[in-house]
């Protein structure tokens, strides 16, 4: 019988030092992604956490509350715009490139999403501020949502990383039609892993997704809760938001080239022709 990779993660508690907290972790080895690792943190106010980088690129995300990134060349004080995700505004975020270290400090009591995808050539540390984000809204009918992109293909500040945040309201469907992004193929179409981190607002919620392939080596559809992670090693992986609860999602994109290039389910393209 064929065994399906593990694709949900549920939240962790790992102390990693005074008041800061490993409640998520995607890497190599506790899933089958190769581009994409993943890191959230919850930290109290005053507290730290400082890495070094190998061969890694990251984009470091203050999902909630303030803190303060320096890679020991440049600081960036202070910045965060928000306190929860559902106040639907964008927010700051820091690209470091490869062999360096950074530090992150928490102004605030403060949850911080740290994503990595595999880096060799040297880039500038850049602050992505709130409003350099692209805002834009996607789909009609019961397919709407709204979209933050943080890191998207056009920006030629990373890599390989691509980050983009995603609102969902009760009744809408999202990354649908499904589409898939698994093959090498440009330009019609890219290799790209992908993460799911997800939220929901009242907390109690929960969301349905789907990954999915042609062939069916891998579908599963997942009950999804609150602070959990999905992760999209190949497939479709559209999500379902139940009535009176509203969904918020941060993806984590990377592979051997950058440019997000998908490919619609052809058995459920035809949604898009809708008058």
């Amino acid at each position: 019988m064929l065994m399906m990779p593990n694709l949900k993660y549920q939240p962790i508690s790992e102390t990693l030092s005074s008041g800061v907290q490993l409640v998520q972790k995607i890497d190599t080895k506790n899933s089958p992604l190769h581009y994409v690792q993943l890191k959230i943190l919850e930290m109290e106010l005053n507290s730290s956490y400082e890495e070094s980088l190998a061969k890694q690129e990251v984009c470091i995300v203050a999902l909630t509350g303030k803190i303060t990134i320096t890679d020991f060349t440049q600081t960036f004080k202070k910045i965060g715009t928000r306190g929860s995700v559902f106040e639907k505004i964008p927010t700051d975020s820091v690209y470091i490139s490869n062999n360096q270290t950074f530090k992150v400090t928490a102004e605030s009591k403060a949850k911080v999403l740290i994503a990595y995808s595999p880096s060799t050539r040297q880039l500038p540390t850049k602050l992505i501020a709130a409003k350099d984000n692209t805002i834009e809204y996607r789909g009609k009918y019961q397919n709407k949502r709204l979209v933050h992109n943080i890191l998207p293909d056009d920006s030629p500040i990373a890599n390989s990383l691509l980050v983009v945040e995603v609102y969902t309201d009760g009744g809408n469907w999202s990354s649908y039609p499904p589409h898939k992004h698994d093959q090498d193929n440009l330009p019609t179409e890219s290799l790209l892993e992908e993460t799911y981190y997800h939220e929901m607002d009242p907390p109690q919620g929960f969301v349905f997704q789907r990954v999915y392939t042609d062939d069916r080596s891998i579908d599963e559809t997942m009950t999804v809760e609150c602070g959990e992670v999905v992760v999209v090693p190949k497939g479709y992986h559209p999500v379902s938001v139940p009535d009176g609860y509203n969904s918020y999602y941060l993806n984590v994109m990377a592979g051997p080239t950058r440019k997000w290039q998908f490919h619609n389910d052809p058995f459920h393209e035809w949604i898009l022709d809708r008058k």
